[in-house]
């Protein structure tokens, strides 16, 4: 059994942030003595801050003031791979109500019944994920802004809009995001906390109902398998251009030589 780790003294009320900071947090090395959690990587910051740190690129910040936050994301910039996107963060409200029940109503705080850090990892881990799918999620609806005309125009001539270079572009484009976003984050997978404290399940479950983690999960994973099959069919468009233009070669260069031959038989004719 893991150790007991005494609970915070907390405001009635706290903001959680989850930001994304990068694609990847290397975190090997980050141990601290007031750890609370190594996957993901957690500990505690000033008097009553929390902060959790997931390898897909996503900080979890809760009761930092602004200096305490700002000083640990200018921690983390050596320790972070790939930029970071202007708009890539959630917050929400933890409300402490020791006498309630822990649920998040639609737009409202989540209710918790103390500022544990198993709770905290919990939390930390539908905030986290919910902002790593938003991102996603835009990536993948960038291809599709691309892919819808272009499968439009094909449809309406039958022809490819693009020349081979930007169709390699686009097959390209959807092959990097399919490879970013495919296995980035298991939003199936529950936190490991819930193995030591599975009365917690009930907290996590109505925060992954009220952020859909798993129905945005299944609808961007529809996606990635509608931009594969795009990325398929482009190479198929193009091996058979490729094999129409060899074909045509290949008349042609029939047809030249049954010229040639033809021409060689007139001037033997002529010369008798």
């Amino acid at each position: 059994m893991s150790e007991v780790i005494p609970i915070v003294e907390a405001p009635t009320r706290l903001t959680a942030r989850a930001l994304i900071v990068g694609d990847r947090i290397d975190t090997v090395g980050l141990e601290r003595p007031d750890t609370i959690s190594l996957l993901p990587l957690a500990f505690r910051v000033g008097a009553h801050g929390l902060v959790a740190l997931f390898r897909f690129g996503v900080a979890v910040m809760v009761g930092l003031t602004p200096l305490e936050e700002e000083d640990t994301l200018a921690r983390l910039q050596s320790r972070t791979s790939g930029e970071r996107a202007k708009g890539d963060d959630e917050t929400a409200i933890l409300e402490i109500s020791p006498v309630g029940d822990e649920q998040k109503s639609s737009g409202g705080p989540i209710q918790v019944k103390d500022l544990s850090p198993q709770r905290f990892l919990v939390v930390a881990d539908a905030l986290a994920k919910s902002v790593a799918l938003a991102r996603d999620e835009r990536e993948v609806n960038k291809v599709f802004d691309v892919i819808e005309p272009f499968a439009a125009k094909l449809a309406a001539s039958g022809r490819t809009p693009f020349r081979r270079r930007h169709m390699l572009r686009l097959i390209g484009q959807a092959l990097l995001v399919q490879h970013r976003v495919s296995g980035r984050v298991a939003v199936e997978e529950k936190p490991d906390v819930l193995w030591d404290r599975p009365d917690l399940e009930r907290l996590y479950a109505r925060l992954e109902d009220e952020y859909e983690l798993q129905e945005r999960a299944g609808v961007l994973k529809r996606k990635l398998d509608v931009i594969v099959e795009t990325a398929h069919a482009l190479t198929d468009i193009i091996d058979a251009d490729r094999a129409t233009r060899l074909e045509w070669a290949i008349i042609l260069l029939i047809v030249a030589e049954l010229i040639a031959a033809m021409v060689q038989i007139w001037i033997a004719t002529a010369g008798r």
